[in-house]
C-alpha cells in the first residue's frame, strides 16, 4: 500500500522504484505531490531509469521548480529593495533562504510565500515600507488584524497588489502564546550576511527553527517536507560546520527548543536515516548530541521513539496512492494538538467562540 513511506524509501533509496508498473508509478508520483516533494523526488531520480511517461512527468516538475525559485528569489530581491530604507537585518526564512545560501535542501524545493525575520522593534517601519511599496493585507478582519499583533510571531500576511506573492513578516519564530520562548534577538544576532546584503539563520538556528515550525507549533501538515529539509541541512552541516553537533545542542536549549529538535532528528532518522541523534539523559536531562554515520538510538531513548514517535509517523505518512489525505482521527488529533500548543485552554476556548460568533453572524 502505497503512503508516506514510500515516498521516503523512494528519496533515500532511488533504486526502489525499479520495477514500478503504470499503477505504482501513479501512486507513487501522486503521494510525493500531496506531501510536496514531488520536486525533490523529481530530482532524486534524475540519473535513474524512469518510463518515458515518467521521465515528461519529472522533466515538467524539474523545469517548474527551476522557474519557483528563480520567482521565490526575485520576491525576496522586491522585499529588499522595499526595505531599503531599514537600518536593521532582514533574515530570509524557510525554502527561500534554502535556495538563496545554495543549501543543499534547495535541490528540488518547492517554494510558496516570502517569510522574513526582523526586530520586534523595527515592524511598524518595515509595515509601512512595505505597504508603500504595494503590498497589501490579506486580512482586514479588525479581530484577526488584532489577534496577529497580539498573540502571533508575525504580522498579518500581505500580498502584493500586482505580483500576487505573499509575505509573512516574523519577529520571532513562535507565537507568543506558546510554552517555549525563542530568543529572537539571539537569533536575528547570529544570522548570516549573503552577497545579496539579505541574512539567514545561522545553521543551528535553521535547524531550530525547522523544529519549532513542525513539531511546536503546526498540525504536522507538510511534516514530511519539512523533515527532508532538516534531513538535508543536517548532513550538510555535520560536514561542514565544525562543532556542528554541540552547537545545535547548546541553540536548542538557548530557544527552549530541546524537546522539539530532539523530536524532529528521531523523526528524520527513522524516515530517511539522518546520521545524528540527541540523547536526553533522564535524571538531569543534559543534552548531548552524537554526530556520525551509525543509526543506532541511545538506549534511555529507544521507548519513546517506538511508542511516542509512531504517533507523529502515522500522522506524517497519512496519504495514500492517489494523493488523498487518511487517517482522519490522527490528523484531527493532531490539528487540535496544534491549537493546544498555541494557546492555552480558557483563551483557545474564547478564540474559538469569537471566530465562530463571527462565522455564524457572516
Amino acid at each position: 500500500m502505497t503512503d508516506g513511506w514510500s515516498v521516503a524509501r523512494a528519496l533515500t533509496d532511488p533504486g526502489s522504484v525499479a520495477g514500478l508498473d503504470a499503477t505504482g508509478w501513479t501512486h507513487l508520483l501522486s503521494a510525493a505531490r500531496a506531501l510536496s516533494l514531488i520536486g525533490t523526488l523529481a530530482e532524486a531520480l534524475a540519473d535513474s531509469p524512469v518510463p518515458p511517461g515518467v521521465a515528461r512527468v519529472l522533466a515538467d516538475v524539474r523545469q517548474s521548480n527551476v522557474t519557483g525559485q528563480r520567482q521565490a528569489l526575485w520576491e525576496a530581491k522586491c522585499a529588499s529593495m522595499a526595505l531599503t530604507g531599514y537600518p536593521g537585518r532582514v533574515v530570509l526564512l524557510k525554502g527561500t533562504a534554502f535556495v538563496a545560501a545554495g543549501y543543499d535542501a534547495a535541490l528540488g524545493r518547492s517554494i510558496g510565500d516570502l517569510d522574513i525575520l526582523v526586530e520586534h522593534a523595527g515592524l511598524d517601519q518595515v509595515e509601512a515600507l512595505l505597504l508603500k511599496a504595494g503590498w497589501e493585507w490579506v486580512k482586514p478582519d479588525p479581530y484577526d488584524d488584532a489577534y496577529y499583533r497580539q498573540w502571533m510571531h508575525e504580522l498579518p500576511p500581505l500580498i502584493h497588489a500586482e505580483r500576487d506573492r505573499m509575505i509573512d513578516v516574523h519577529h520571532t519564530i513562535l507565537p507568543l502564546t506558546a510554552k517555549p520562548k525563542p530568543d529572537a534577538a539571539a537569533l536575528i544576532a547570529a544570522a548570516r550576511v549573503l552577497p545579496s546584503g539579505l541574512y539567514v539563520l545561522s545553521p543551528a538556528d535553521i535547524i531550530c527553527h525547522a523544529a519549532a515550525h513542525l513539531i511546536a507549533d503546526g498540525d504536522m501538515s507538510g511534516g514530511m517536507r519539512n523533515l527532508w529539509d532538516i534531513d538535508r541541512l543536517v548532513r550538510q552541516f555535520v560536514v561542514e560546520e565544525p562543532g556542528f553537533s554541540d552547537t545545535l545542542a547548546e541553540r536548542a536549549k538557548l530557544h527552549g527548543l530541546t524537546d522539539a529538535v530532539g523530536r524532529a532528528l528521531r523523526l528524520t532518522q527513522r524516515l530517511f536515516g539522518t546520521p545524528i541523534v540527541f540523547r536526553l539523559k533522564p535524571q538531569s536531562r543534559v543534552v548531548t548530541a552524537q554526530s556520525g554515520h551509525g543509526l543506532r538510538l541511545s538506549p534511555e531513548n529507544e521507548k519513546q521513539v517506538t511508542a511516542s514517535d509512531a504517533l507523529f509517523l502515522r500522522r506524517i505518512t497519512a496519504v495514500d496512492g492517489w494523493g488523498r489525505k487518511t487517517r482522519k482521527l490522527t490528523r484531527q488529533a493532531f490539528y487540535m494538538r496544534s491549537h493546544l500548543l498555541r494557546m492555552p485552554p480558557a483563551m483557545l476556548a474564547r478564540h474559538l467562540w469569537t471566530k465562530w460568533r463571527k462565522g455564524h453572524r457572516g
